[in-house]
């Protein structure tokens, strides 16, 4: 090889050792963004009123927690708001169950013969007081409701924050049988007259899936043979066509088969909680079905 032919040799290897240098670098992947997983369902229970009945809210959450059905958020009426206040503030369904059982209704009943014999309700107040360690409302455990009646407006109040026995207080006032509950220069009676199973109430809770339990007697043709059994029939009257219409917009409703137990019926209590915890345990198909179709539509 000549001198020429030697410098243009080094002169190509010199041109590639450039274009080397100048080869644009390779492209850095972008990452695939990591998938975020949708949001918890929030699941709410609505405890209807029944009076005695109420026992059966305790068998439903009972067999509830016992499947791993996690409840986040609670409303009750009536019989329903005594229940709910207690498990909203921590109690758990056999803890529930061990007060059910020591429950005498002399500590819950206060006759005044100032009001022509109607309970005060004073003594309900204290003992759901006591139960949640005095805790207002928006103290408790979980988020609660309870659900009442103005009395003056026909309008629906459901209590959110505030004291817990005396909002429990109002929303079980019986017309007839409890006397009116003043609360800021209102006066409040029995929430079942306006909402039986209080699902609207779950629902503003912040509930994405509610199941309602309903407890509620339906006429069967005979009549009451007391004064409370006469009142808490013509309440259930007035609240059924109302009470259809909010159960239609649960998602799941259990219905345990308490229709023979009396209003004042508190030594079947066993009987009450038996009945729930048969009628949770035969919607848990249809509750965890609501969960998955919920939880695939949250995922899309």
């Amino acid at each position: 090889m000549n001198r020429r032919s030697s410098l243009k040799a080094i002169a190509a290897l010199f041109a590639l050792s450039i274009a080397a240098c100048t080869t644009t670098p390779p492209v850095t992947p972008t990452p695939v963004p990591t998938p975020v997983p949708p949001k918890p369902l929030r699941i709410g229970i609505a405890l209807g009123g029944g009076a005695a009945k109420g026992f059966a809210h305790i068998g439903v959450i009972k067999m509830l927690e016992a499947n791993g059905i996690k409840l986040d958020v609670v409303a009750g009426t009536s019989a329903g708001s005594v229940v709910g206040s207690l498990y909203a503030s921590g109690l758990d369904a056999f803890q529930l169950q061990e007060s059910a059982f020591s429950l005498d209704e002399a500590q819950i009943r206060d006759v005044s013969l100032m009001s022509g014999g109607l309970v005060k309700g004073q003594k309900l107040q204290d003992y759901v007081n006591k139960l949640v360690g005095g805790r207002p409302i928006e103290k408790l455990g979980k988020p609660f409701a309870a659900v009442s009646t103005e009395l003056e407006t026909g309008k629906r109040t459901v209590f959110v924050r505030g004291n817990t026995g005396m909002a429990v207080r109002a929303s079980s006032s019986i017309p007839g049988v409890f006397e009116p509950v003043s609360i800021s220069g209102k006066r409040y009676v029995d929430g079942g007259i306006v909402s039986p199973v209080p699902v609207d109430a779950a629902r503003e809770l912040g509930a994405d899936i509610v199941i309602a339990v309903d407890i509620s007697a339906k006429p069967d043709g005979k009549s009451p043979s007391n004064m409370v059994g006469i009142v808490n029939q013509a309440i259930m009257i007035m609240g059924q066509t109302l009470g259809k219409q909010e159960l239609a917009r649960a998602d799941v409703v259990i219905r345990p088969v308490v229709g023979k137990i009396g209003p004042a019926d508190f030594d079947q209590k066993n009987v009450a909680i038996l009945e729930g915890e048969k009628a949770a345990l035969a919607a848990l198909p249809a509750i965890r079905a609501k969960i998955a179709e919920k939880q695939a539509l949250a995922s899309k």
